[in-house]
């Protein structure tokens, strides 16, 4: 589940890359867990894989926490007793409101005043903190964390954490995560207008577009398409899933570089062919009146009213918001209505699942080094987010309370509490009245506990998500500390000026005859002194480790 976008969380790294170059950079701590020996106060003398982990003695941790509106912190929640009961830690959360999580994280981080574990942090956020030593380099302390070790070398993620990477060759950030590719955001579409029109559920984006036409053509005085999730980042998702169909990245995805496999090069990805093709496929959308032009400018609740009283047709979701914002509001105000969350369409690339099987992840503050209790808090936090007993516990809560097993090791929700619509009228709901399945500690694990809370509809859509070849994961290409200051300074201009002139081509209000002059305005913001830096530092790591 994510709260908020993995790209949309990128998007204050610049700043505090700023903020951070004029702290006082202190001596990192030298790698592996040795010399912790005088703060092991509360550790277990033996843990390991499959272990149960209670500290020796009661002890504390303040953590910084991301305060969603939909299930507000609750300070009696069972999560917090049974953790306590479990783990003998007790957790002080530090709360922010989503809204601003990113914003106060970064100066709490930048100030010193951060707490000890710093979770919900999507890379490469960590990146602004790493030069002033503001955090560890938790990839040094692997060795107090057996579980994660374990699913590193079960799952063969070692491509995956490569790109976590800095260029001393250390990553500062324990991520979240899947045993498999998590694809969730993609469209929802309404299958009673599909069956109107006698049409199937589009498979590719030629299908899409043929859709939206017919749509178009019945009900010629409305946007067969509406969409969200484009503020603060204009057309995050629909971006993201039409720039992935041509081999590119856009909106919550978009990232400076990206990895030409075919000429064994990274690329600048706002002046890609590959990308100029999704904004040439988004304009014809528009051009024709397929997509409503609001959808990159409106709030979310817009473009929910607009889909969920009948006056558009095809919307992005996940799974939660088609169970949440979609269906209640549509069923009861448009007789007949049914949705679905269609596969992403295919494009030119083929049957790809795009993705990470990485997912947010914790940051640790330097200032728990020196805390007596470090070593258990390692441990802590490789029970409760990397043992499979941990996770369980996070996203499904207590045996015999809010969840039972059968003999086959399936789950059920306890009959009167409700998630994700699986107990449709239950009096009581899992994260808002007991604190499970928590954004800030519940995220990844095996496809099968990640499948467990879905429903036969949205595991149908899984299996089609899951028969497509993952994608191939980028090389890393990290900055030394000089390069990441440098860099920071020209991506910023960069990013403003390919997200200003993507909507200005989509919305035709430039001319696509004027691509070239676009591309020579970013070389004129520094595009291709960047891409060199970026060219550097990927020869540099693959020389130095490989």
């Amino acid at each position: 589940m994510r709260d908020i976008s993995r790209r949309q969380a990128i998007i204050g790294l610049g700043a505090f890359t700023l903020v951070l170059a004029g702290c006082s950079e202190e001596e990192a701590p030298k790698k592996g867990a040795a010399g912790q020996s005088g703060n092991k106060a509360g550790a277990m003398a033996s843990y390991g894989v499959g272990q149960q982990f209670k500290a020796t003695q009661p002890v504390s941790f303040d953590v910084l926490y991301n305060n969603h509106p939909f299930y507000p912190l609750k300070n009696d929640w069972l999560f917090w007793q049974e953790l306590t009961k479990r783990t003998n830690v007790t957790i002080k959360p530090v709360a922010v409101p989503l809204s601003d999580y990113e914003k106060k994280r970064g100066l709490l981080v930048g100030s010193g005043q951060a707490p000890l574990i710093i979770p919900k942090t999507y890379h490469p956020q960590e990146e602004a903190f790493v030069a002033s030593g503001a955090v560890l380099p938790v990839s040094d302390y692997l060795d107090l964390m057996p579980n994660f070790k374990d699913l590193v070398a079960k799952w063969k993620m070692e491509p995956e954490l490569d790109t976590l990477r800095q260029s001393d060759g250390r990553f500062y950030l324990l991520p979240g995560m899947h045993e498999e590719i998590w694809a969730d955001y993609t469209f929802a579409v309404r299958t009673d207008i599909l069956d109107k029109l006698k049409l199937e559920v589009p498979k590719t984006l030629d299908d899409f577009y043929a859709m939206l036409k017919a749509m178009k053509k019945e009900y010629p005085d409305l946007y067969p398409m509406t969409d969200r999730w484009s503020v603060p980042n204009p057309g995050g998702n629909l971006l993201k899933l039409i720039a992935q169909a041509y081999g590119s990245k856009g909106g919550w995805e978009y990232q400076h570089a990206t990895w030409d496999a075919t000429a064994g090069k990274f690329v600048y990805t706002g002046a890609m062919p590959q990308y100029k093709q999704m904004i040439e496929y988004l304009r014809k959308l528009v051009e024709e009146k397929l997509l409503d032009p609001e959808s990159f400018t409106q709030q979310d609740e817009q473009a929910e009213q607009k889909f969920n009283s009948g006056k558009s047709f095809v919307i992005s979701t996940n799974a939660q918001s088609l169970i949440n914002d979609y269906r209640p509001t549509l069923y009861k105000t448009v007789e007949g209505a049914k949705i679905a969350k269609i596969p992403v369409p295919i494009g030119p690339v083929g049957e790809y699942k795009i993705g990470s099987r990485l997912e947010n992840g914790v940051m640790i503050s330097k200032k728990a080094l020196q805390n007596p209790n470090f070593v258990a808090m390692m441990q802590f936090i490789d029970w409760l987010w990397y043992s499979e007993q941990g996770q369980e516990f996070a996203k499904w809560g207590v045996e015999g309370t809010t969840f039972t097993k059968d003999s086959s090791g399936a789950y059920k929700l306890a009959k009167d509490v409700d998630f994700v619509g699986l107990n449709p009228g239950a009096p009581k709901h899992l994260q808002k009245d007991f604190g499970f399945s928590n954004g800030v500690f519940a995220y990844g694990g095996t496809t099968k506990l990640l499948n467990s809370t879905f429903s036969e509809e949205e595991v149908a859509f899984q299996d089609v998500m899951n028969a497509r070849k993952p994608w191939p994961v980028e090389p890393p290409h990290p900055f030394t500390d000089e390069e990441r200051e440098q860099a920071s300074l020209w991506e910023t201009p960069l990013k403003d000026h390919v997200t200003q002139n993507t909507l200005k081509f989509i919305l035709g209000e430039r001319d696509l005859g004027e691509w070239d002059a676009y591309v020579k305005e970013l070389e004129g913001k520094n595009m291709t002194t960047y891409m060199t830096l970026v060219t550097t530092a990927y020869e540099r790591f693959k020389k130095d480790h490989g």
